[in-house]
């Protein structure tokens, strides 16, 4: 699967329509129409009739070389400064191996992978660019006739750029965290089929950013088809919505929701459907201890574990200022998820069984369930968002994070760019450096010889 388990995922996982992309239909034309000529030029037992600058010191008649049939070594690299996170490699991979070789008129399909050299990194490797094309750590290389995998450059430069580019957003977004988790909410800002892949990307962040840093963050996905890849399994509780189906009874809700799904599901309220993000916590708060105070009381504790509230998330509209927050006539600070807005949900939650007429056996155990409610963020929350909470001591203990996972902008460094250029030809047997002007052929201690996906 990756770096971290030593394994590559099966082909099975990427459900490629192979057919088609042999045939080049999810490649840019340019690359169907050289493999068109070079094929042609096969036939006709074409003879290199040129010149070659760049080959002016060998000793080879080059006249002899059978141009249709022209080996080359192809180096894939990312362009994102100064380091990415690389995902999309076994994707990658599972192209090459279904999709590499031609169409024979009498028989059909002729696949020629086994002929062709590959090697690669694993998904997970960290790999650094310095802005410089001319010294780059290729993550893929691929030495074989060109037009049996010409028409893979498009679909396989967008798996690694896409895999890449969530991938290090979501790291970015763990470092400005600390360490903290991160829910994965960006599934409703880009279409369904690409969840696998991009669930799988955040999932192989996590997992580099906590072999780097020593942490134990964990992976939270919003919809199962985002764990297909690795076997995780989307979570959540309650949206808007269902609190509009309890009439706007938020409490009411949190109840309903806890007597009937299973303790395993964290029980967190969404607080901000009245604006009153403090005034809704303490409402559920109150009630769904009073739960559990029966039902620890009735020596239910199975019964019990269904009552304890995990956690409130307030996920208050950047164009509107919570009840709880006061005015101070600047947008930035007044309005949607601040940190005024936390640290007076943080304060409120801790109090909260101050009130509540409790029996003194009670209090500690009290005390120490509204302490351990956990405050989860939501709504526009990015890298810098993150990072300035975190300088605040914003006691948020989860961020969810969504559309900003996606981002690919030069502006802000997110940009996930990859190239991939022939660096080497081969002539009677031997390999020969060409490539055009500014780029040539890199090395990386991590690229490791690939044969066969497994199948299943």
């Amino acid at each position: 699967m990756s770096l971290f388990d030593g394994k590559r995922l099966p082909l099975s996982a990427f459900k490629l329509d192979a057919e088609r992309m042999r045939r080049g239909w999810y490649s840019d034309k340019y690359f169907y129409n050289i493999v068109a000529v070079l094929t042609e030029l096969a036939k006709r037992g074409y003879r290199f009739g040129g010149t070659s600058p760049d080959l002016t010191d060998i000793s080879v008649d080059l006249a002899n070389l059978a141009i249709g049939d022209i080996e080359v070594e192809m180096q894939w690299f990312t362009r994102r400064t100064p380091f990415a996170v690389i995902v999309g490699v076994d994707k990658a991979l599972a192209m090459l191996q279904s999709c590499t070789g031609y169409f024979e008129e009498s028989t059909g399909w002729v696949d020629t992978f086994a002929k062709t050299e590959v090697v690669a990194v694993q998904d997970g490797s960290i790999v650094e660019y310095g802005g410089d094309a001319k010294h780059v750590k290729p993550v893929l290389k691929v030495k074989g006739r060109y037009r049996d995998f010409a028409l893979l450059e498009t679909p396989t430069l967008g798996a690694l750029a896409r895999g890449t580019r969530v991938a290090t957003n979501v790291y970015q977004v763990l470092e400005a965290a600390r360490g903290k988790d991160v829910l994965f909410f960006p599934a409703r800002f880009d279409a369904h089929e690409v969840q696998a892949a991009d669930g799988y990307a955040y999932h192989i962040a996590v997992q580099a950013y906590n072999a780097r840093s020593g942490r134990t963050a964990r992976s939270f996905v919003s919809t199962d088809e985002q764990g297909d890849w690795w076997g995780g399994a989307g979570g959540g509780t309650v949206a808007h919505a269902a609190i509009a189906c309890f009439l706007g009874d938020t409490a009411e809700t949190m109840l309903a929701f806890s007597s009937i799904l299973p303790a395993s599901v964290p029980r967190i309220a969404l607080v901000d459907f009245h604006n009153d993000c403090v005034g809704t916590s303490l409402d559920v708060i109150e009630k769904m201890f009073r739960k559990y105070r029966e039902r620890v009381d009735a020596n239910d504790d199975e019964g019990a574990k269904k009552f304890v509230l995990y956690g409130v998330r307030p996920d208050t509209s950047g164009g509107l200022r919570d009840k709880s927050v006061e005015p101070l006539g600047d947008p930035v600070l007044d309005n949607g998820v601040n940190p005024r807005l936390c640290f007076a949900l943080r304060k409120a939650l801790d109090n909260a069984f101050e009130t509540w007429d409790l029996p003194m056996r009670w209090m500690d155990r009290a005390r120490q369930y509204c302490k351990n409610v956990k405050l989860t963020v939501t709504g526009g929350f990015n890298p810098a968002r993150i990072r300035q909470f975190e300088a605040m001591n914003v006691p948020a203990d989860v961020y969810g994070v969504g559309s900003s996972l996606f981002s690919h902008s030069v502006n802000d460094g997110t940009a996930t760019d990859f190239t991939a250029d022939i660096v080497r030809v081969k002539i009677e047997g031997q390999w020969h450096d060409l490539s055009k002007v500014g780029r040539q052929n890199g090395e990386n201690p991590a690229l490791e010889a690939v044969q066969r996906l497994p199948v299943a």
